[in-house]
């Protein structure tokens, strides 16, 4: 059951037939793990703290830098040069002190995620590091938590929902199988803009509130891509592909 004031707080959406006091209920109790608070994990952490979300880990070892605020849009210019996980716990929970934020100041890394993937409900992956999302697609797997994955490069984007709950879950090594040898391009090195940014971070944290609701995702083994330059979205269904890695998982080989 959820209390008078949470049911003032949260009444836009408890009252949408989809989703009421029962998924309100599902969002408090849940305990999502945000990897990366940049330019995706702000408004994905934003959203999720203000949709009643219990409990919001935060991971990352970066501090805020100048460079940032152009669209990491949780920080203030008074915070350069202090901890990124630290400023957005205070912003986070000054928008909603009815949750939990537990800030992580620390990268992440598969000795660590392993260990503190027990009392995790979902993952949103908001890095731009192909290596960690490799790492952070393993744990999940291993660990049979849901992950959402997302990146923006320039203008444009994707998403994709892998929940290993299921028993027939592709993995983010069956879309992309060679992430490991690919350079890998980062917002330093590439560009990027700002609002590309919200929509697809915005995306992610509908999807995530979907997910932890018990509703339908539209991106569940569905890549949805976005140009920002033409305002388009495409989808590409994974189907029954598989690799390697969810062969040696299915058969029980480590």
């Amino acid at each position: 059951m959820i209390s008078p004031k949470e049911r003032i707080r949260y009444s836009r959406q408890i009252m949408l037939p989809q989703m009421g006091e029962g998924a309100q209920a599902k969002l408090a109790k849940a305990r999502v793990m945000v990897v990366g608070v940049g330019g995706l994990g702000c408004p994905v952490a934003l959203y999720l703290a203000t949709a009643g979300v219990g409990t919001l880990h935060l991971v990352d070892g970066d501090s805020v830098e100048l460079s940032n605020l152009q669209r990491q849009v949780l920080y203030k210019t008074n915070h350069v040069h202090k901890p990124k996980v630290v400023m957005a716990a205070q912003q986070l929970q000054a928008a909603n002190p009815e949750m939990r934020i537990v800030p992580h100041q620390r990268n992440a890394s598969e000795k660590w995620l392993a260990t503190n993937m027990a009392s995790i409900d979902l993952v949103l992956d908001c890095t731009d590091n192909q290596k960690i999302r490799k790492v952070i697609n393993r744990v999940c797997q291993q660990n049979k938590v849901p992950v959402i994955m997302a990146s923006v490069q320039g203008f444009s984007g994707q998403l994709i929902t892998l929940d290993y709950r299921l028993p027939d879950s592709p993995c983010y090594s069956c879309i992309f199988p060679n992430a490991e040898q690919q350079q890998g391009t980062s917002c330093n090195s590439s560009g990027v803009i700002g609002p590309a940014l919200g929509v697809i971070g915005s995306a992610q944290a509908l999807e995530a509130i979907k997910l932890l609701a018990g509703l339908a995702l539209g991106s569940l083994n569905t890549l949805q891509l976005f140009e920002g330059e033409t305002l388009e979205w495409r989808r590409l269904s994974l189907g029954s592909r598989r690799c390697e890695t969810c062969a040696d998982q299915k058969e029980g080989v480590h």
